[in-house]
């Protein structure tokens, strides 16, 4: 009886993580190709848009995409995006009430963030597709990062179209770190040394690339909840040491430069397109490692932003000048050494 006890408690213990890694690097079918899938959501936008503001409230609504129809919820989200000052339209969060089939484009999605095009102007078509290139930029660099894929979305209240615009949604943080054999961690605020350090490194050399300064990767707006504007995935959901910070969210950065997009009041600079490095001095000798990889990436970034749909030939030049001044800083170890490691917090 104890060996076959033994036998059963040996069989649990090595199945278990097998099961664990049968999802490791497996992506939900929404996120598996990269091609803008075509859809359409029917529901109350107008009610949704004219309330955004001052309510998140979810209503009831149906998704149709890839010759199949869903009913959700839909709601608005976000917080600068949802002040009418900034936006006449709001991001927007998507639940699906019933699971869905696995040979469905959501299947695996339960709740999902839509970003959505702000303004009807076309010029804000363009921010919607800048912010997907920042996305699939820090794709590039690590598969620790959250996939996107681009949309074009008709949206329709009873039976008139309110809007036809691009949009793009954004790979949940759990179903990221599932992908990556890792675990969502959500904690407070931490210190420094919690980071992991090469991946501490490269998010804010990343960050300090795009010009981004919205955000923060060891405290939030509530000391309770990290982070401002990233997640940290670890190896168990209780992990306290070498936690993956990952960027999301770079609307207020100067390669996309949205018209609402303000800089950091915190750091006295002018313009968000003014780059201010932000990383830990703790992460420095990590820095220069990073930086060799992000010289070496140059083409496939470059390559990657050309190849976004509908982006124009404006805009594919304004990124490429953009991350010309950032290539400036880092073009060699002496640059980096310059401009970067001593200006570290």
């Amino acid at each position: 009886m104890k060996r076959l006890a033994s036998f059963v408690l040996a069989w649990i213990f090595a199945c278990g993580p097998v099961q664990a890694q049968d999802d490791r690097g497996k992506v939900n079918p929404l996120f598996a190709e990269s091609n803008p899938v075509e859809l359409t959501i029917k529901g109350p936008i107008r009610q949704i848009v004219r309330s955004a503001e001052r309510s998140t409230e979810p209503r009831k609504a149906r998704i149709e995409a890839a010759g199949e129809v869903h009913d959700i919820e839909l709601s608005a989200r976000g917080v600068s995006r949802r002040k009418r000052e900034n936006c006449r339209f709001p991001p927007l969060r998507i639940a699906f009430p019933a699971k869905t089939g696995k040979a469905s484009l959501f299947h695996k999605q339960s709740r999902i963030k839509l970003v959505t095009h702000c303004r009807n102007q076309g010029s804000f078509d363009q921010v919607v597709l800048r912010e997907y290139a920042a996305y699939r930029i820090y794709n590039v660099i690590t598969p620790e990062s959250l996939k996107v894929r681009l949309a074009r979305i008709t949206y329709v209240d009873g039976d008139q179209v309110v809007a036809s615009r691009p949009g793009f949604f954004i790979e949940d943080a759990d179903d990221a770190a599932r992908r990556l054999g890792s675990k969502e961690v959500d904690i407070g605020s931490i210190p420094s040394s919690a980071l992991e350090p090469e991946d501490a490194a490269r998010f804010a050399l990343f960050q300090y690339m795009i010009g981004n300064t919205d955000w923060a990767m060891i405290t939030g707006p509530d000391p309770a909840d990290c982070c401002h504007n990233a997640k940290l995935l670890g190896e168990r959901k209780d992990a306290r040491a070498s936690l993956t910070p990952v960027p999301y969210d770079f609307d207020n950065s100067g390669l996309v430069g949205a018209p609402y997009a303000a800089p950091n009041p915190i750091l006295k600079v002018k313009s968000i397109k003014t780059r201010v490095y932000r990383g830990f001095c703790r992460h420095n000798s990590h820095v220069q490692a990073t930086s060799d990889r992000f010289r070496a990436l140059w083409p496939a970034i470059e390559a990657e932003i050309r190849a976004v749909p509908d982006l124009d030939a404006r805009s594919v030049q304004t990124m490429l000048n953009y991350l010309g001044g950032f290539y400036r800083d880092v073009e060699d170890r002496g640059a980096v050494e310059r401009n970067i490691l001593g200006r570290c917090r």
